[in-house]
C-alpha cells in the first residue's frame, strides 16, 4: 500500500487533505485516481488506511476507513552524530529512521568541519526531516524521529539528560564492546535499557577533552571493532546492534525470562 505523510495536526477528522509535495507525488507520480486506497502516517504512531474521495487540481481529498496505533519500540534511542561533511548525514539520517532511532541530535563537535550560520542550520534541518520523512514512507514506521538542531557537545550535556545506558564509540584503550555493557546492565537490573543515547563523532573522532566531558557525564565508552569505521558506517553498526538487542518485542520478553 503507498504511503503518505501529514503531521499530528492535519490528522484530527475522518477527512484528510493531501496537499503541497505530497498531493503532487500522488497526482503527478502515482496518478492516484478515485477509490484508490492508501495510507497515511502521522510520525507520532497513526497509520490511517483511506479511500481518494476526491481528486482536485492542487490537493487530494481522503477518507479515513481505518486508524491503527502502534506503540513505540521498547528503547528509546537517542543518536547524538557529529555532522559529517558533504551529504554523508542526509543517509545517516536515512538509515538510522529506518533502524527505529526515536532520536537524531546533529552535534558540532571541535573536530567537525561543517560550519553552519542560523540560516545553514534551519536549511539542514528541515532536509534532514523531510530525508526521515522519506524514510518512515518507505519502511513503514509509525513514528518519526525528532531531530533536533545543532550544539556542541558542550551545549548538550550542560542540559543535564539522563538515559537507562550512556554510550560513546571511542578509538581509546578503555572502550568495551557494547554487548557487554548491554549483558552488564541486565545482570545488575534484572531488565533492559528503556532510554539510550550513543554518541558517533567525526572522522577522527573526539578530543580528548570532549570524550573527558562526555565521559564525566556518564557516558561508557564503546568499541566499534578492530577496523578503524567511517562515521556513517559507526553510526549503523551501532544502531543495528541496538535494534537486534533491543527493539524486537518477542525477543525482548525472552531474555527477561
Amino acid at each position: 500500500m503507498r504511503r503518505f505523510f501529514l503531521p499530528p495536526e492535519q490528522c484530527r477528522s475522518k477527512t484528510l487533505t493531501l496537499s503541497d509535495r505530497e498531493a503532487h507525488h500522488a497526482l503527478h507520480v502515482l496518478r492516484l485516481r478515485l477509490d484508490e486506497r492508501l495510507a497515511v502516517l502521522d510520525g507520532r504512531g497513526h497509520e490511517f488506511h483511506c479511500r481518494v474521495s476526491a481528486v482536485q487540481r492542487h490537493d487530494v481529498v481522503l477518507e479515513v476507513l481505518q486508524k491503527n496505533y502502534s506503540p513505540p519500540l521498547p528503547c528509546s534511542i537517542s543518536l547524538m552524530q557529529a555532522i559529517p561533511k558533504g551529504k554523508t548525514m542526509d543517509t545517516i539520517v536515512q538509515k538510522a529512521t529506518e533502524l527505529g532511532v526515536a532520536r537524531i541530535v546533529p552535534i558540532l563537535s571541535e573536530r567537525t568541519t561543517v560550519q553552519l550560520d542560523e540560516e545553514d542550520a534551519a536549511t539542514k534541518s528541515v532536509k534532514w526531516r523531510a530525508t526521515a520523512i522519506e524514510s518512515i514512507k518507505q519502511c513503514g514506521s509509525t513514528w518519526l524521529p525528532a531531530l533536533e538542531p545543532a550544539l556542541s557537545p558542550k551545549e548538550f550535556l550542560a542540559r543535564g539528560e539522563r538515559f537507562d545506558l550512556h554510550l560513546i564509540a571511542s578509538l581509546q584503550n578503555d572502550s568495551q564492546h557494547l554487548r557487554r555493557h548491554l549483558e552488564r546492565f541486565r545482570t545488575d537490573g534484572g531488565t533492559l535499557p528503556k532510554t539510550i543515547a550513543v554518541w558517533v563523532g567525526p572522522e577522527g573522532d573526539f578530543t580528548p577533552a570532549e570524550l573527558s566531558a562526555t565521559k564525566s557525564a556518564g557516558a561508557l565508552p564503546i568499541t566499534l571493532g578492530p577496523l578503524i569505521l567511517r562515521c556513517d558506517t559507526a553510526a549503523l553498526y551501532c544502531l543495528s546492534i541496538l535494534n537486534y538487542e533491543l527493539q524486537s518485542p518477542v525477543d525482548f520478553e525472552k531474555q527477561l525470562n
